[in-house]
């Protein structure tokens, strides 16, 4: 059992070794990584948290949106809806957005892959069907990306308006 111990201590230890001995860029400006070559995901991703420092909340990407929330109005079921966010790169780091989901198949959200550099814009496409969806929806957008906190959330709602007697709307 000790053995044990001292082996799962030293696996850590071994973890938590810092990341400048491991090479890290972290501390580079996307200028710099540029002349460096290809730029790569690994090359820009900062995590603000890590084993050795306290949370670095200044010195992350931060995304800004002009509206958290799209409201669409009335549509009627069958009708494709489709916003685009806005959003401005607030922070001191390039924004670089891993993923976006929403809760369902029927809202499909398209975001940047490529690095956005502080000061610059970027869009948030999202598309989202009512077909078989009824009266008032909302739909939350989860966007992952090298900020703090690490998830930020956008909102299309609205009132989607029955087919009637079981006939299809027209899209």
């Amino acid at each position: 059992m000790n053995r044990l111990i001292l082996l799962l201590l030293a696996t850590l230890a071994f973890a938590c070794n810092n990341n400048e001995q491991a090479g890290g860029n972290s501390e580079k400006s996307l200028e710099e990584i540029k002349s460096d070559g290809p730029i790569r995901n690994a090359d820009i991703i900062r995590s603000p948290v890590s084993a050795n420092e306290p949370i670095d909340t200044v010195n992350v990407a931060k995304m800004a949106f002009e509206e958290e929330t799209f409201d669409f109005g009335e549509v009627d079921e069958g009708a494709i809806v489709e916003h685009t966010f806005h959003f401005t790169n607030n922070g001191k780091a390039p924004l670089l957005i891993s993923s976006a989901r929403s809760t369902c198949g029927c809202t499909v959200p398209d975001w940047p892959k490529e690095p956005i550099a502080p000061g610059e814009k970027g869009m948030l496409k999202v598309k989202f069907s009512t077909q078989g969806k009824k009266n008032q929806q909302t739909k939350p957008i989860t966007i992952v990306a090298n900020t703090y906190p690490a998830t930020s959330k956008v909102f299309i709602q609205g009132f989607v308006r029955p087919a009637d007697n079981g006939e299809e709307a027209p899209n």
